[in-house]
């Protein structure tokens, strides 16, 4: 058994090995060496007590001369002070509700006592001090070595408090020879190249510093361990979907697929062509395509999805494209039928004869219509099935699933991905998409067993989008002025969406997505984050559709048609309202977040976002590109109350400033937790990095990568490495496999 697998009993004793488990789960030797210092306090110089100065970080060696406590006059609680001297000068040590350390803290006791020094009243002090009590036989022979050192301290408990684990980690780490390297997870020739420290010297450097270079030198071990093993983890992945077996799709000549290009009414653009090209060189493949699709809003992802899709049916097989919401799969299923027109209506009268049929499966369908969907798609007769989470039902069956499509795949997890994929016979091929641009660093660890595509250009006529904040609060004409702007609009026959953060029916949803806001399928939206940005006291509850669409239908848009479309409507409600508002029959559609993808009406202009500041910056994007579709040019308009100053006001400035999605990506990667982008908001993919900046650390993950791929590439079960093939093992059967479990579980 290594050294670090050891339990604590045995190295610490049971007394002090039980508190650390009870209170911070920690059980081995290991499990209390990888519990590191949050922080570290400096102790300062060896300090004269007659030459104290505010605000310098001391060490004294003194004797308690006093000792009082008392309660506080303006609050709860009890104020203890402790007075020491050195023969020379006198200081006060303060420590507020901590009357325990009266015990231990009796006068005539001497001690080592390092703080920041302060003023109070005339009097220096130091508050809070970290201090090492001496016994009578103590000489100090040596006070340097206690003033240079830094005070590491860590997440502890009321039963535990820093210091005692502080020595608790001391009386493991002194008993740790150089064996305990044989468990370096970090093979030798890495550390050699990255001028990276042994295990057990970062251990030392992280519990014992002696500098804050110590510190600098062990944290960078660390982020390099965790990229290591995350990029080793993501290149066996890699590894395995090539030696996992599944049938080649090619296009058949004079197919489908040759049908569908000769009829487009526009030309691809070389985006377009480039990523067909490559989606189709994977599908020709023998093993599984593991590729993620992203580009811009409204960049043609839908047309490049569709192409792969055709090129697997000219092979015999079937595609099924999965949305996260009903809205979007009807819209889906629009598009894809009117794109494909006679194609969609194979063995139907007047449908083409080399056509097939596109099959639409939701939740909320009648009876009637999903008997007929399943069969479609039992029969094979549907070479496209469109549907939400319904496809992933039991009764739902493919004659030969070839491709799936998983449309904004940030709203699914693994497991779902994984249950369709499962209704084949073999692993199908698989393409993400994503209309979410993506940091480059993001993608090497949260995707990094994915091929990506990126369309980063437009197609032909689509027009700019201007985008301006209105701040209710310093320009009220500004927001008067927002309802004016859409009657002219109006006038001049088009259309307006305006979204509200949510429903109305009931509170925001605590739940927390990719942006840093509560969200769900039925749009629902309110910021988590930004509640002490906007004022200093309770905010007011978000706006939601059910209020601001009578009140804009009876005040300032009085005589315009307004329509309301939420996801809680029935199905077939929404999909009414969609077809009124695509006809040009509503005027000014008010809305929750459910049109932030897939909907496109090209006569619509205008986006009016109220509480924008309760979005995040990339859905606020999306959100945006549902105007500006057709001709005319479009207009986003960012209502808010946030301060000019505030975090949640910079985001929207950002917003405004710039069109480019992945710009706004790194901002708001910049300006939030990481977490928050790697964290719980990603479905599937709970665990968040915990030592990586994914911004900062970019060269660091880059050459992890690359190190990690030749590894494996040389070494794939890492039989050569079992210090790394444990540490891999430990990753993948902790809390963090949910977001790295890709493999297939065929």
């Amino acid at each position: 058994m290594s050294r670090l697998q050891e339990p604590l009993a045995r190295a610490i004793g049971d007394k002090t090995a039980t508190v650390l488990a009870d209170g911070l789960g920690l059980h081995t030797v290991g499990e209390l060496l990888r519990h590191y210092p949050r922080r570290y306090a400096e102790r300062g110089r060896f300090t004269d007590l007659a030459e104290l100065r505010p605000d310098e970080h001391v060490t004294v060696l003194a004797e308690i001369a006093a000792v009082s406590r008392r309660p506080m006059r303006q609050r709860r609680g009890s104020l203890l002070e402790v007075v020491v001297t050195d023969g020379h000068g006198r200081l006060t040590l303060t420590f507020f509700n901590q009357p325990w350390r009266e015990q231990e803290l009796r006068a005539g006791r001497r001690g080592l006592f390092a703080g920041k020094v302060s003023s109070f009243r005339g009097k220096v002090q130091l508050t809070h001090p970290d201090y090492q009590l001496l016994d009578d036989e103590d000489v100090v022979e040596d006070p340097a070595a206690f003033t240079d050192a830094l005070i590491p301290v860590y997440a502890a408990t009321t039963a535990l408090p820093s210091w005692r684990l502080a020595k608790a980690v001391r009386t493991v780490l002194d008993t740790l020879d150089e064996t305990v390297d044989d468990a370096d997870p970090l093979p030798e020739l890495v550390r050699a190249r990255h001028r990276l420290p042994r295990l057990r010297a970062m251990l030392e450097f992280l519990h014992q510093p002696r500098s804050a270079h110590d510190v600098a030198m062990a944290r960078r071990r660390l982020r390099w361990e965790e990229a290591f093993l995350l990029q080793t983890v993501l290149a066996q992945r890699r590894a395995a979907i090539e030696a996992t077996p599944a049938t080649p799709r090619r296009a058949t000549p004079g197919g489908l697929l040759e049908a569908f290009d000769a009829r487009l009414p526009f030309t691809l653009t070389a985006g377009q062509r480039e990523v067909g090209a490559q989606l189709a060189a994977d599908l020709a493949e023998r093993h599984p395509m593991h590729r993620l699709l992203q580009g811009e809003v409204g960049s043609g992802k839908t047309v490049v999805a569709l192409r792969a899709m055709l090129t697997v049916v000219d092979a015999g097989g079937q595609a099924a494209l999965l949305a996260p919401t009903e809205v979007l799969a009807q819209q889906h299923h629009r598009v894809l039928t009117a794109l494909l027109g006679p194609l969609a209506e194979g063995g139907l009268l007047g449908g083409a004869e080399s056509g097939t049929r596109v099959a639409l499966l939701t939740g909320s369908q009648g009876a009637a219509a999903r008997r007929r969907a399943l069969l479609d798609a039992a029969s094979g007769d549907a070479g496209i099935v469109v549907g939400t989470h319904a496809l992933l039902e039991e009764d739902v069956t493919f004659v030969d699933l070839g491709l799936v499509v998983v449309d904004e795949q940030h709203r699914f997890g693994v497991e779902q991905r994984d249950t369709l994929r499962a209704k084949a016979d073999k692993p199908p091929h698989l393409l993400v998409m994503t209309a979410t641009p993506i940091p480059r660093t993001v993608a090497m660890t949260v995707f990094g067993d994915l091929e990506i595509s990126t369309l980063h250009e437009l197609p032909a006529g689509r027009s700019i989008v201007a985008t301006h904040v209105v701040p209710v609060a310093e320009k009220p004409a500004y927001f008067q002025r927002t309802w004016g702007r859409i009657r002219e609009e109006v006038a001049a026959g088009r259309q307006v969406y305006v979204v509200c953060p949510r429903i109305g029916e009931q509170p925001a949803s605590d739940g927390v997505t990719m942006d840093g806001v509560a969200a769900d399928e039925t749009g629902d939206a309110t910021s988590t984050a930004d509640d002490a940005d906007v004022a200093g006291e309770r905010r007011r509850p978000p706006l939601a559709v059910l209020e601001v669409a009578p009140m804009l239908a009876e005040g300032p848009l009085a005589g315009l048609r307004v329509d309301v479309l939420h996801g809680r409507m029935p199905a077939e409600d929404k999909e009414a309202v969609m077809r009124r508002f695509g006809a040009g029959d509503v005027d000014v559609l008010v809305a929750t977040t459910v049109i932030e993808v897939g909907v496109d009406v090209p006569n619509a202009t205008v986006m009016v976002v109220v509480d924008a500041e309760r979005f995040g910056v990339s859905q606020l994007h999306q959100l945006r590109g549902r105007v500006g579709r057709g001709d005319a040019p479009g207009l986003c308009l960012l209502v808010t109350d946030a301060p000019a100053g505030t975090p949640a006001r910079g985001r929207l400035d950002a917003v405004a400033a710039t069109l480019d999605g992945f710009e706004l990506a790194r901002v708001d990667l910049e300006q939030r937790r990481e977490g928050d982008v790697l964290g719980s908001s990603q479905s599937g993919r709970r665990s968040s990095l915990r030592w990586l900046g994914v911004i900062r650390d970019e060269d660091l993950i880059k050459a992890a990568r690359q190190e990690a791929g030749a590894l494996v590439a040389a070494d794939p079960q890492l039989r050569g490495h079992p210090a790394l093939a444990a540490a891999v093992a430990t990753l993948i059967e902790g809390e963090r496999a949910d977001h790295l479990d890709y493999l297939d579980k065929a």
